[in-house]
């Protein structure tokens, strides 16, 4: 368990193999911007000059990728090919429900396992082992993992079948999306009604009706700060479309997340996707 392969270094990713290498996991790693796996090699690990090289041979193989696309094109085209049947693939993406199940029927038909464990937290949280990681699969691949996981996180709860975990994932991000655009438009009212900017973010900060996702979000928003992102405005709209699509189709309505996510959407729209999502603060009309 300590041999691993660990595909996709962004912000989460990148800290997540960090992490693992600092406690005494070897890893084979790639990115498809290979500069971000620098400081990993200078940390110990090895890097692969594709995701097939970084998988072949291991027996688990860790992803962090963007998007369902990205998981079809390296998971599916690229690695799956390479493994050894009985290999367990541990994956981070954020998917839909739907397509984490498909996942893992595809991945069973083939003799592979798969392992759903999502991750809520920050980069800086990623690089210190502090997550919560919320996992689906069948128990005995989960328990297999678990010293991997363990090292990621400072919360690891088994949820059950396919789909669960990210299900669970996702209705933390419908309230983290939710609360950061209320703040934008309550922040824009306080401006628009004479009150100063800076001392307002900070009452609400401040306040009872704060939480730690507004503080963090409201020291980026007093200070202008949206890059390095900690969250990215794309991500979080791809997040809110795909659970607002599930809450359709299980037959809800959902006036509120349909209005976060027009919102979300917009600020992508305007060319600010790749800043963090308090960016949404500058595009309240």
């Amino acid at each position: 368990m300590n041999q691993l392969a660990f595909i996709g270094l962004g912000n989460m990713g990148g800290g997540m193999a960090h992490r693992l290498v600092e406690r005494g996991h070897r890893l084979t790693v790639f990115n498809r911007t290979a500069a971000k796996a620098k400081p990993l090699v200078e940390a110990g690990a090895v890097v692969a000059d594709s995701p097939e090289g970084a998988a072949e041979g291991q027996r688990v193989v860790l992803l962090s990728l963007s998007d369902e696309r990205a998981v079809d094109e390296v998971l599916f085209g690229r690695v799956v090919p390479v493994l050894e049947p009985g290999a367990l693939v541990v994956d981070t993406s954020t998917v839909s429900p739907g397509y984490a199940r498909e996942a893992a029927g595809r991945l069973a038909s083939k003799g592979l396992r798969r392992v759903e464990a999502c991750v809520v937290g920050n980069p800086l949280q990623a690089r210190e082992g502090a997550l919560r990681v919320y996992v689906s699969g069948a128990e005995e691949d989960f328990a297999e993992v678990r010293p991997v996981l363990d090292a990621i996180g400072s919360q690891v709860l088994h949820l059950g079948a396919p789909g669960t975990a990210t299900s669970m994932k996702l209705v933390l991000n419908l309230l983290l999306g939710a609360q950061v655009a209320s703040m934008a438009e309550a922040v824009a009212y306080g401006v628009a009604a004479g009150l100063d900017r800076e001392q307002l973010i900070t009452s609400i900060a401040e306040s009872g009706f704060s939480s730690v996702v507004m503080k963090f979000r409201a020291a980026l928003m007093k200070g202008g700060r949206y890059e390095p992102a900690f969250f990215r405005a794309d991500l979080m709209a791809k997040d809110v479309r795909i659970a607002t699509e599930a809450a359709h189709a299980a037959g809800l309505t959902v006036p509120v997340l349909d209005t976060v996510l027009e919102r979300f959407a917009a600020v992508v729209a305007a060319g600010d996707g790749a800043k963090d999502a308090a960016v949404i603060a500058e595009h309240q009309a």
